[in-house]
């Protein structure tokens, strides 16, 4: 990318800090070797995902590439023979699946440019340092007095941010730091704006704000330079860490876990909480409050990355206070950071979790009181306590600031206006995030409990209730019409049915509640709507197979097997037939239209199957029982070997038997 290239507009940025997760769908085997199909997501929308496809190999080279965060990962063993049997691929695919776990959980990982890479090489395919130095040389031409002495390799976490060592060429011995970024998905300021607001940063004073050197800005990026501080950060002074090494070798695993004296835990926090209230009254958002921004000068906290919130680049703890609604606004972020940041002081490492549950011993109860205002689970449910709040607090209102330098930041009026419009748009771009969040994670739980074992017995008990109600309330309805069509003098006939609920069980046998399940004549239309009621409130079985059995045989010129069938020996084989075969439905996305094909052919497999055909009648209709009876005496007497003491005139029909 040029210097000067512009952006195409309407162009979405990528924001870095939504999490990525990761699942191995599959595994093939290769003549050589085992490739595995990576499923890759970014944030809750199934949709933003995509398919990778990895060796062990791949794994093995990332892993040595994170060696150098001190952390022991889980990475399955190599296996020179036997590496392609089936039993041996389906473990490993285990123990990558949890490989992938655990570095895309841990949060400096994942924030990381090598698993970044690793998982979607699409959008992270790109040289930034290259990109950087590309920048930096076209600056230089502009401004021959800067020279760059090395390149400072992934002291930061963000990706598209590089760091160099300077020195100013009539001064060697003095070192100072560019940093070059590229803008981010916040960014709403106008190019004119966005530059004018950079170049002002270098005129603003603080006794508690890191001092500008030098800034400048495209359409496209910004490039500033600050003094070099041998010292480094407050997070290098907690991690004992030495400010020029990568940041997964300073803080990934720190060797020693200590935090600070409470005078430094006051000092320093009512140091950050003053700067922050001089930005928020200014009407200058801020948002990235964290360790590694604060710079340490002797005893004294200066705030460092003014710039970030111009450039639109995502919080370095956005991950964690998206996933609450009540920290909509910027200076509620920057109260929840700060609660991160004193965590750190008082403990010498990151929270485990947010919200917290419970705190470590503290070395005052009134550090623990903070933290539990912003950190706590009520807290985050609330919401945060404002910047002046806190600094009211007890472990802040008695410390005492000693410094003769006047704070000084003049932002014109156009330029306050332009700011407090990106300001709204950031705010609503986070609100729109955990609005999503909140509907994802309540869909999740409403599924989980849904499936759960309990739930469905639960509903199973309720929809057999149900059934039997409104049985025994049509079965009373039923009666009433019989009675009146008998006492109209109508003639009889066929108890009246319901259209739209099945008839109640007969108490004739434990087998016969078939008989009485009685539908419209009409065709299948009605047949399907009921159906798909009786399907979609997950009735009992027995009430849809009532209604197919019924529907098989009003229909019966087309299922010539089921007229065969002696329905008076149904038998007990055919409900558990039945229930056997329909437990194996898929109810999940169903057409009601399939899924009345689908148990219908269920139904009528199970008749053919279970129930005894009719025994034919060998009865002529003109025979009467007299000739009947002379019949079958003269076939047992044949059978015995009797024929001839039966007199010809016992065998003559009778003339009432003859047909006329």
């Amino acid at each position: 990318m040029a210097f000067m290239e512009k952006l195409p507009a309407g162009k979405v940025l990528l924001d870095d800090t939504v999490p990525l997760t990761a699942a191995i769908e599959a595994s093939q085997s290769l003549q050589s070797h085992t490739e595995y199909i990576i499923r890759v997501q970014r944030g809750i929308s199934v949709e933003n995902s995509w398919q990778i496809v990895r060796r062990y190999s791949d794994f093995d080279l990332l892993n040595n590439s994170l060696q150098i965060a001190g952390l022991s990962l889980p990475l399955p063993p190599k296996k020179l023979i036997g590496n392609m049997d089936r039993e041996f691929i389906a473990e490993r695919q285990k123990g990558l699946q949890n490989y992938l776990n655990v570095i895309t959980t841990n949060h400096i990982l994942s924030n990381c440019e090598l698993v970044k890479k690793f998982l979607d090489p699409n959008n992270y395919s790109a040289n930034y340092t290259e990109i950087a130095l590309q920048h930096v040389s076209m600056f230089f031409r502009s401004e021959p007095k800067w020279e760059v002495v090395e390149p400072l390799k992934d002291i930061g976490w963000r990706i598209r941010k590089k760091y160099f060592l300077m020195k100013i060429k009539n001064q060697p011995k003095e070192r100072l730091v560019l940093s070059w970024a590229d803008l981010g998905p916040d960014k709403y300021l106008s190019d004119k704006d966005f530059q004018c607001l950079i170049k002002l940063l270098p005129s603003c004073l603080h006794p508690y704000i890191y001092r500008v050197t030098f800034a400048t800005a495209n359409e496209s990026s910004a490039l500033l330079i600050r003094m070099f501080n041998e010292k480094g950060t407050l997070k290098d002074l907690i991690y004992k860490a030495k400010p020029k090494d990568p940041f997964l070798k300073k803080y990934c695993n720190p060797k020693k876990v200590q935090g600070l004296e409470l005078q430094q835990i006051k000092t320093y926090g009512r140091q950050v909480l003053e700067v922050l209230k001089f930005l928020h009254d200014k009407g200058f958002p801020y948002g990235h409050l964290h360790a590694s921004n604060v710079m340490l000068d002797g005893d004294t906290c200066r705030l460092l990355d003014l710039e970030n919130s111009l450039l639109g680049l995502p919080s370095f703890y956005r991950s964690y206070f998206s996933q609450f609604r009540k920290i909509n606004t910027l200076e509620s972020v920057d109260v929840h950071c700060f609660g991160h940041l004193l965590y750190e002081m008082t403990y010498g490492r990151p929270p485990d979790s947010v919200p917290v549950d419970s705190f470590p011993p503290a070395p005052s109860m009134a550090v623990v009181a903070v933290l539990e205002s912003t950190l706590s689970c009520e807290a985050c449910k609330n919401g945060m306590p404002t910047v002046s709040r806190l600094l009211q607090m007890p472990l802040f209102s008695d410390v005492l600031l000693t410094t003769s330098e006047k704070p000084q930041f003049k932002i014109p009026t156009k330029l306050k206006e332009a700011l407090r419009i990106a300001k709204e748009c950031i705010e609503k771009r986070l609100i729109e995030e955990q609005k999503q969040i909140h509907q994802h994670r309540r869909l999740t739980r409403a599924q989980s409990h849904h499936g759960s074992e309990e739930e469905r017995k639960r509903r199973k008990i309720l929809a057999r209730k149900k059934s039997k109600r409104s049985a025994v309330e049509n079965n009373e309805e039923h009666s009433a019409k019989y009675s009146n069509s008998n006492n109209s003098g109508s003639g009889a006939s066929s108890p009246l049915t319901s259209p739209s609920s099945p008839t109640p069980p007969s108490t004739a046998g434990p087998h016969r509640w078939y008989r009485h399940a009685t539908v419209p004549m009409g065709s299948a239309p009605p047949m399907l709507g009921k159906m798909e009621k009786l399907y979609t409130q997950k009735q009992d079985w027995e009430l849809i197979v009532a209604h197919i059995v019924n529907s098989l045989l009003r229909n019966s010129d087309k299922l010539k097997k089921v007229e065969k069938l002696d329905l008076n020996q149904v038998l007990y084989n055919f409900t558990v037939e039945v229930r056997n075969r329909c437990k194996g439905l898929d109810l999940i996305d169903r057409v009601p239209e399939k899924l009345w094909t689908e148990v219908r052919d269920i139904i009528q497999a199970a008749m053919i199957k279970t129930i005894p055909n009719k025994k034919k009648c060998k009865k002529a209709k003109w025979l009467s029982e007299e000739a009947l009876q002379i019949a079958e005496k003269r076939r047992k007497a044949k059978g015995k070997g009797e024929k001839g003491k039966i007199h010809p005139s016992e065998c003559r029909l009778p003339k009432s038997s003859r047909k006329r």
